[in-house]
């Protein structure tokens, strides 16, 4: 008999070992990776104590977004007090939003760091979805790496959820190393997307494991959606521009790409399989996504590195079938290396992220609508954004149904400034900031990448601002800058 057998208990029982007060570090990176059993039996443990009139809410900390069996249920139980660091759950949203749950958005790449040097509080049960537990003690990740090997290490008790649907198929794709913390930290000598430098398994201590639960749920996925004509628009308009700066001499052949999540990243992704110009392809990134199949599918796909593989219920089945060849170009790493600024700046990459909105002069809002009701988060754009080698953020230029412009005088809050901004797309056009000044960039924004529709206000605005902003390094005239805004909250319309 395994040591582990004797842990094995259902998800019931070990929700019951979960206290009021407790901070949770759970696995699972944007829907892929999360514990699904031991959360929802928490949540129905904290509505059954608050029926009958006891308190129980937990801190929740994790890689990124989880699955509705884990943000959601517990959210709906009025079971978390804080959560920290990333979110995407409807449920979860509203609960933030309506000041009920507090809500730390913070940099991905950061979280890990955070925990192991005590500036946030270390979890005090670890709740960890593997594929596979050795009987010396290591225990395989699934579909994510996130902060799992952070909270396996400083907690003080573990849950491990099983995942019995999974085989062997991630046998041989996790990097579980970590940064060495300052001073004096050695690098980890990652040069390109495939360097491999730990593990493939985590070592942990059976001591402190006290349950472990087994589940063939697999990961709540939304099913792939194919992109749409303003997507395929922007992720052409992209491709042309790379293909051109490689023309040019600006940008090295070889450079290993990154990505961010939705469907304007995903027509990224898919206009790369179709594009002839483009040989095989790096990524080095953060959430691989379903889109990169036919890159796979085609033989494209060199090295996807990133720290989890976040796909649709089908392709996961898929991916289970043709693990033994498709994992050859894989690997999932620990967040605080896939997010690592020393990383991505040495690997070399072309970082492509999602804008809710940007302004005239180059800032972006990732994270709240009208600068107040969260949206997801931050997420980890800015880990690359800073310190890639080219940075593209992309949008389209309108949304809901033209009555918002994506591009504006000012945005309602600052995800990624200006300095570190480089590259705007959306279906109207594409603007090099590289190397303009504040009124040179307003203008091309304007002119290249807001709809016909807003060019006008725009242009109104950044005239009025050269004739009555206080400084004109930054021509910003602040007692108009969210007229825009304003309008939308009392009718609707941006316009």
């Amino acid at each position: 008999m395994n040591w582990f057998d004797s842990k094995k208990c259902s998800a019931a029982d070990a929700a019951a070992m979960i206290n009021d007060g407790d901070v949770l570090g759970v696995s699972g990176f944007t829907l892929a990776g999360y514990p699904k059993e031991v959360p929802t039996a928490l949540a129905a443990r904290a509505e059954k104590l608050h029926a009958e009139g006891k308190p129980f809410k937990v801190t929740l900390f994790s890689g990124a977004s989880t699955g509705d069996s884990c943000d959601g249920a517990l959210a709906r139980a009025q079971a978390v007090s804080l959560r920290m660091p990333y979110q995407s759950n409807p449920s979860l949203r509203k609960a933030i939003n309506a000041g009920q749950i507090k809500y730390i958005d913070a940099h991905l790449g950061k979280m890990g760091y955070l925990v192991r040097t005590g500036a946030v509080p270390a979890p005090t049960v670890a709740i960890i979805e593997v594929s596979a537990i050795l009987s010396d003690g290591r225990v395989c990740l699934s579909t994510s790496g996130g902060n799992s090997v952070t909270y396996l290490e400083m907690a003080p008790k573990i849950i491990l959820e099983l995942n019995t649907r999974l085989g062997d198929s991630f046998m041989g794709i996790h990097d579980t190393a970590l940064p060495e913390l300052p001073p004096h930290a050695k690098p980890l000598p990652i040069y390109s997307a495939g360097d491999r430098v730990g593990s493939e398994f985590v070592k942990i201590d059976p001591s402190k494991v006290i349950a472990v639960v087994e589940t063939s749920r697999l990961d709540e996925v939304n099913p792939f959606v194919e992109p749409d004509a303003v997507s395929r628009n922007i992720g052409e308009r992209i491709l042309d521009f790379i293909c051109h700066e490689e023309s040019m001499g600006r940008l090295p052949k070889g450079m290993a790409f990154q990505s961010g999540v939705g469907k304007v990243a995903n027509a990224v992704l898919s206009a790369m399989s179709d594009d002839s110009r483009l040989g095989t392809i790096d990524l080095y990134t953060e959430v691989i996504q379903e889109a990169v199949f036919p890159l796979l599918k085609k033989g494209k796909l060199g090295v996807a590195s990133g720290t989890a593989l976040t796909l649709s219920e089908n392709a996961q089945k898929e991916f289970v079938e043709n693990a033994a060849e498709w994992k050859k170009h894989l690997v999932l790493r620990q967040q605080e290396v896939s997010n690592s600024p020393d990383v991505i700046r040495r690997v070399g990459v072309i970082s492509m992220n999602t804008a809710l909105e940007a302004d005239i002069f180059g800032n972006v809002n990732s994270s709240l609508v009208t600068g107040s009701a969260m949206m997801n988060g931050i997420g980890g754009a800015a880990d690359f954004a800073r310190n890639c080698y080219l940075g593209i953020f992309l949008t389209p230029s309108v949304a809901k149904d033209g009555a918002i412009s994506s591009i504006v005088p000012y945005v309602s809050h600052v995800d990624q400034t200006d300095h570190d901004t480089m590259i705007f797309v959306t279906e109207q056009g594409l603007a090099d900031l590289r190397g303009l000044a504040a009124e040179e960039r307003a203008r091309l924004i304007i002119k290249n990448c807001a709809h016909p529709d807003f060019r006008e206000p725009l242009t109104d605005f950044l005239e009025y601002s050269l004739k009555h902003a206080k400084g004109l390094h930054m021509p910003l005239a602040l007692e108009r800058a969210f007229e825009m805004h304003s309008r939308f909250l009392e009718t609707g319309k941006m316009r």
